[in-house]
């Protein structure tokens, strides 16, 4: 009984994480100002149409009997009506979301084909020139905004160079069936080579954006797990007694330093899907970007709200996997997780 019981305050714990964040953005907009009524009912509504809307979407009501409606619509999976698109909020989102996932999945799968092969070489060489580059390298490109390094990516490889696009998922002149909503993937899934490889040049840049700093974080973390692996006393012995270091690295230093990388990586899914929202206006993307921001323009609440708790929901159901996996794969990590759970 104690996995199960673990699952279900984990559960409950990412239900009230969700929830709260939500509760905290519903405020937020609320003490903006301007009129959601207004907005709803258009720039040439009669006051009387706007207070007729304004009747309509139950904003007259106190914001706990509001949020308490919203809470109520959501038990039942509907995330409310855009004022906006006056269309189904879960319909907006679901045509947007896998764009945005599918950035922020190929930025991730970049970061970890950047890092961990640099960590491992840095850690292998540590106190060489190859590691004391790196690390240096990981310093400068940690602390560059990601709003400037698009801009800079834009101009020096897309308008200067011409060598990557620097807008759009695809060119005008090409359209894929949507099966998935995510480019690749549907490319894929249609047999067209020609629209992947075009798909994959203008995800190239946005993701590369994305990356860099992840990249730098997890270099940070792995090199350092690797370096003490390396440094313990059976690692040193067995080095001591002609033990490539390779092989060391595969079969001691990889395995340990695995827990700690995973961890990271689904921490930074969520920063991944925060940065995207700023990464896809910058690059003309549709995305969730685009549509919150479009949304927080118009005071679209419901709008707003469905994209708080369905990024939400995500970055949170990405971390529950992860700390599963963790339990799966090490014994310590189960024993104590499961030992916090009250019988």
């Amino acid at each position: 009984m104690g996995p199960a019981r673990y699952l279900v305050r984990r559960l409950a714990t990412a239900v009230l994480s969700v929830l709260g964040l939500a509760a905290i953005v519903f405020a937020m907009l609320k003490v903006i100002p301007g009129d959601e009524a207004q907005v709803a009912a258009g720039e040439g509504a009669t006051p009387e149409q706007v207070a007729a809307m304004r009747a309509t979407l139950g904003l007259d009501d106190p914001w706990i009997v509001q949020f308490g409606r919203f809470l109520a619509r959501l038990a039942h999976g509907d995330l409310g009506t855009s004022t906006a698109t006056r269309q189904p909020v879960a319909t907006d989102i679901a045509t947007v979301l896998p764009g945005t996932l599918e950035l922020a999945l190929f930025a991730l799968v970049l970061a970890l084909l950047v890092a961990v092969p640099l960590a491992t070489v840095a850690a292998a060489r540590r106190g060489g020139a190859a590691d004391g580059a790196s690390r240096i390298a990981v310093i400068v490109l940690a602390g560059l905004p990601t709003f400037w390094l698009a801009l800079l990516l834009q101009w020096v490889l897309g308008a200067q160079l011409r060598l990557l696009p620097i807008s759009g998922r695809l060119s005008v002149d090409l359209e894929v069936p949507r099966v998935t909503g995510m480019t690749l993937v549907d490319s894929l899934i249609a047999g067209n080579g020609y629209a992947f490889y075009d798909g994959l040049q203008h995800l190239l840049l946005p993701a590369a954006c994305l990356a860099v700093p992840v990249a730098a974080q997890l270099f940070r973390v792995l090199r350092a797990e690797l370096v003490s692996v390396l440094s313990r006393e059976h690692v040193l012995v067995a080095t001591a007694k002609g033990v490539p270091t390779g092989r060391l690295l595969r079969r001691h230093a990889l395995p340990n330093a695995a827990g700690p990388l995973l961890t990271l990586t689904g921490l930074e899914a969520g920063i991944l899907l925060a940065s995207a929202v700023l990464v896809e206006s910058i690059f003309g993307l549709s995305g969730v970007g685009a549509y919150l921001q479009n949304a927080v323009d118009q005071r679209d609440l419901p709008a707003v709200l469905g994209c708080v708790v369905v990024l939400g929901s995500v970055v949170v159901g990405v971390n529950l996997v992860v700390d599963i996996v963790q339990m799966v794969r090490d014994p310590r990590i189960r024993s104590a997780q499961l030992q916090a759970v009250p019988a």
